[in-house]
C-alpha cells in the first residue's frame, strides 16, 4: 500500500522556482499569504518536531512563511477540528493515529468526520512499539508472557497513555489474539507509566522505542517483542510479532499531514511532494531517528488508503470491546 522512501540523503529535491511554478494556476500563485500548520499537541512533541521540519521547507520553497500553531486538547481532536473547519485555503495540520483514524470509534460526539472533512496529504513518519515487562514477570518470550497471563488471569496489568491510545489498542489486540487477561491502567502520559513499570507497580507496557530504550539498556525492564515487520536496529535480539507467531498484528505510531477537504487536489499534491523533499534532508532524518521514528513519505492517495485501513482495523476492535472516551 505504501512505498517506503529511501533513507539516504538525496540533497535538495526541489528548487523554490519550480515549486512556485507548480503552485501557480489560473487564480494566481498559491500560497499568496502565510501558511498555518496546526499541530494538535504541545511544542516539543514528536508531531511538533515533524511539523516544524516540514514547515521550514515549505517556507523556503513556496515563498511564504509556514507558522506552527499548537492547539493541544481532547487527545488531538481539538486542533484537528480547527483544520477541518478552516476555510481560508492556507491552513493545514499534522497529527497522529488517534484524531485521524480511531477518534470516530472512540468519541460518540466527535465534531468532525476525518473521512469527509479532511484531505490526507502524506504519511510522513512512523514508529513501532516494543512490549516491555517488569523483571519480576516470569517471561522471557512473548509465548511465556501469554502462557503466564492465561494461567494467572488476575496477575497482569498494563499501562498506556489512555483508552484508545496506540499502546492500549496494541495490548488489547494481543490479548484477543493470544487469549489471555491483563488489566488496563491508563496514565496521563508515558513518563509516569514508565516510572510505575520500573517500580513494579504495573506488569507491562507497549511504548515507542525512544520512550523506553534507556530503561531497557539498564535492564530495568525486559523487552519481549516489537510491533514492526522487521526487528528494530536498536533491539536486534528482540523478535517481531510476526516472528513470535502473530502475523497481521503489526502496528505503528504514525504522523500524517492533512488539509481541509476543500483544498484543491493540485495543492494537496504539491504539499505532499514538498513534504517528501523535506523529509529526505539529513537533518530531518537524524531528528526523527533520534525520536525513534522512521521516515515514510507518501502520496495523498497512499495516505488516504492507509488511514482508511487503520480506521477499519482499530475501529472494529474498539467497537468490539466497547471502548469509549467521553
Amino acid at each position: 500500500m505504501l512505498h517506503r522512501r529511501s533513507l539516504l540523503a538525496l540533497g535538495a529535491a526541489a528548487l523554490p522556482g519550480a515549486a512556485l511554478a507548480q503552485a501557480s494556476g489560473a487564480a494566481g500563485q498559491w500560497p499568496d499569504r502565510p501558511l498555518r500548520m496546526v499541530v494538535p499537541f504541545p511544542a516539543g512533541s514528536t508531531p511538533d518536531i515533524v511539523a516544524r521540519i516540514i514547515g521550514q521547507h515549505y517556507a523556503s520553497v513556496l515563498g511564504q512563511p509556514c507558522v506552527a500553531d499548537n492547539r493541544p486538547g481532547a487527545g488531538g481532536n481539538l486542533g484537528t477540528d480547527v483544520v477541518a473547519k478552516a476555510t481560508d485555503g492556507h491552513t493545514i495540520g499534522l497529527s497522529i493515529n488517534g484524531p485521524l483514524a480511531t477518534a470516530p470509534a472512540l468519541y460518540p460526539n466527535l465534531p468532525y468526520d476525518p473521512q469527509k472533512d479532511l484531505a490526507p496529504i502524506s504519511l510522513v513518519a512512523r514508529a513501532g512499539q516494543v512490549l516491555v515487562v517488569h523483571p519480576s514477570i516470569p517471561a522471557r518470550t512473548l509465548a511465556e508472557f501469554i502462557a503466564y497471563g492465561r494461567a494467572n488471569p488476575t496477575a497482569l496489568t498494563f499501562g498506556s497513555v489512555g483508552a484508545g491510545s496506540g499502546g492500549h489498542l496494541a495490548m488489547e489486540d494481543l490479548k484477543a489474539r493470544g487469549g489471555f487477561q491483563a488489566e488496563h491502567v491508563p496514565y496521563r502520559g508515558f513518563p509516569q507509566a514508565v516510572l510505575d513499570l520500573v517500580a513494579g507497580r504495573i506488569s507491562a507496557v507497549f511504548l515507542t522505542i525512544a520512550g523506553i530504550l534507556p530503561q531497557i539498556r539498564e535492564e530495568q525492564v525486559r523487552p519481549l517483542v516489537v510491533t514492526t515487520e522487521a526487528r528494530l536496529p536498536q533491539l536486534p535480539d528482540v523478535p517481531s510479532l510476526e516472528e513470535a507467531g502473530f502475523p497481521g498484528a503489526t502496528s505503528y505510531a504514525w504522523n500524517a499531514l492533512f488539509a481541509p477537504a476543500s483544498v484543491p487536489a493540485e495543492r494537496v499534491a504539491l504539499l505532499a511532494r514538498e513534504a517528501g523533499a523535506a523529509l529526505r534532508a539529513p537533518e530531518a532524518q537524524k531528528a526523527l531517528s533520534t525520536a525513534g521514528f522512521e521516515v515514510v513519505g507518501s502520496t495523498p492517495a497512499e495516505c488516504a488508503a492507509f488511514i482508511q485501513a487503520e480506521s477499519e482495523r482499530w475501529g472494529a476492535l474498539i467497537r468490539k470491546l466497547g471502548i469509549k472516551v467521553e
